[in-house]
């Protein structure tokens, strides 16, 4: 299968199905990444946090731990995507380029203004993907409910999975490392409930079984 994972910034994949895409190349499967934006942000002092060159250099690392086939990488600003047709185009194009069979997306209900807009530019423009799946990639809360009803077993990948997250080394270090000890408790709870030691869990907008 040709797997496409869509994000909204360099590390959003690694965080929200990271150790199903490990799990997907180490099965054959052929593993895409396309992230929307620069990656680079300021702070409401409009001091510098994160470049986009580091961000893309660290992404870069991610995604040869986590056996990603190619990164696509698009123009965007940081906290400017819109729904709008330049980025349902170029969404669009890598599907149909790509022969995409399945598409992991960020989850409609994220209430971060960049995952929102991409999610819904992922079930606009890849509505003839026969399996798409939406996952989440921080810990803000929102009106509506994450209704996590597709699990993966990652228990033989999620080294790969941590190790994704700690190669953005400039994100570890403003967060404290938070992000490494809230996903594996998050995949710890999801693997309880499956009878598993680390699970991903998903959102399952459509799945046509092939």
């Amino acid at each position: 299968m040709n797997i496409l994972a869509i994000g909204a910034h360099f590390d959003d994949v690694e965080l929200g199905c990271g150790g199903a895409l490990a799990r997907h190349a180490a099965n054959g499967d052929t593993v895409y990444v396309y992230v929307a934006t620069v990656s680079g942000f300021s702070n409401q002092y409009d001091q510098s946090v994160r470049s986009s060159q580091v961000a893309r250099a660290e992404a870069d690392a991610a995604m040869e731990i986590l056996g990603v086939q190619k990164m696509f990488c698009g123009e965007f600003k940081t906290l400017q995507i819109e729904f709008v047709d330049p980025l349902n185009i170029e969404i669009l194009k890598l599907v149909q380029d790509l022969k995409i069979d399945m598409v992991y997306t960020h989850w409609v209900g994220d209430i971060h203004h960049d995952h929102l807009a991409l999610s819904r530019a992922s079930l606009h423009s890849c509505r003839h993907v026969p399996r798409l799946l939406m996952y989440r990639s921080n810990w803000y809360h929102s009106t509506v409910d994450f209704r996590g009803n597709f699990y993966v077993d990652i228990t033989s990948h999620w080294n790969q999975k941590e190790k994704a997250i700690l190669a953005h080394e400039s994100e570890m270090e403003r967060t404290g490392r938070k992000w490494v000890s809230f996903f594996r408790n998050e995949a710890e709870n999801a693997g309880q409930r499956i009878g598993v030691k680390y699970a991903e869990v998903f959102e399952v907008v459509k799945w046509l079984q092939l």
